[in-house]
């Protein structure tokens, strides 16, 4: 996109509704390396630069937050190998774009059962947590080790649980409740999903946020996916008509 098209989308982007929270799953990445004769690894490093360059995109704008799927529950069933990889970018990211992250004022979360995480990473996001929770700026959420079914199992445990112990009536519980004791408690429903990569599915990915998030394709792989992707998609998601199951008059 030519500098003069990027600023001419930026300023139509401008002038809409800018979505709060965008989301997105980081896929593609072992395909667009195969499709280059490389190893799979190399499409994560890849998506790593990816991931930055949509981020400062996304501050640019004015988001105010983004989540990545970064490692689903399912994602332990990869080989041994490929996991152990997939482990260590977590660290290396953080390590090295912590710093530009805090200028930017980002706050670093991170959703889903981080405790079966190796100590290595865990510490690193651990780390990265502490270390931007006085910010106030873009919240940067990452989904590690996530799954949508198990968060509402999860959730459901937890209510249970008060339930049991007198804490909480049966008449209690309503569709308010329930969200305030997912993972995502403090943070807005997703207003867009972006999928990359050609899959249309959305991967057992924050399966109760999603009940009204716009969802948003295309077939370009995570690591090609640019800012100019990143802009259409808001630009697509600014002309469509959000009606929540009612009507707009």
């Amino acid at each position: 996109m030519s500098k003069g098209k990027e600023e001419e989308s930026l300023n139509i982007i401008r002038g809409g509704e800018i979505p709060s929270h965008v989301a997105i799953i980081m896929d593609g990445n072992g395909r667009w390396a195969r499709k280059r004769g490389l190893p799979r690894i190399a499409g994560h490093k890849a998506g790593m630069d990816t991931l930055r360059e949509i981020i400062s995109c996304a501050h640019e704008i004015g988001i105010k937050v983004m989540t990545f799927f970064a490692f689903s529950t399912e994602n332990w069933k990869r080989p041994s190998w490929e996991v152990r990889f997939l482990m260590t970018l977590p660290e290396e990211y953080l390590q090295k774009d912590l710093p530009s992250l805090m200028e930017k004022n980002v706050v670093i979360k991170a959703i889903g059962d981080l405790n079966r995480l190796p100590k290595r990473t865990l510490r690193a996001v651990n780390h990265a947590l502490q270390s931007t929770k006085n910010n106030t700026g873009m919240i940067v959420n990452f989904a590690l080790n996530y799954g949508g079914r198990a968060e509402i199992v999860d959730a459901v445990r937890h209510i249970a649980g008060e339930v049991a112990g007198g804490e909480l009536a049966l008449d209690e519980i309503n569709e308010q409740l329930f969200a305030d004791h997912l993972y995502t408690r403090d943070i807005p429903d997703p207003d867009l999903l972006i999928r990359p990569s050609g899959e249309l599915r959305i991967s057992n990915f924050l399966l109760w946020q999603t009940a009204y998030t716009e969802l948003w394709f295309t077939e370009t792989f995570w690591p090609e996916f640019k800012r100019e992707h990143f802009l259409q998609a808001i630009m697509d998601y600014q002309k469509r008509e959000r009606r929540f199951g009612g009507i707009k008059k």
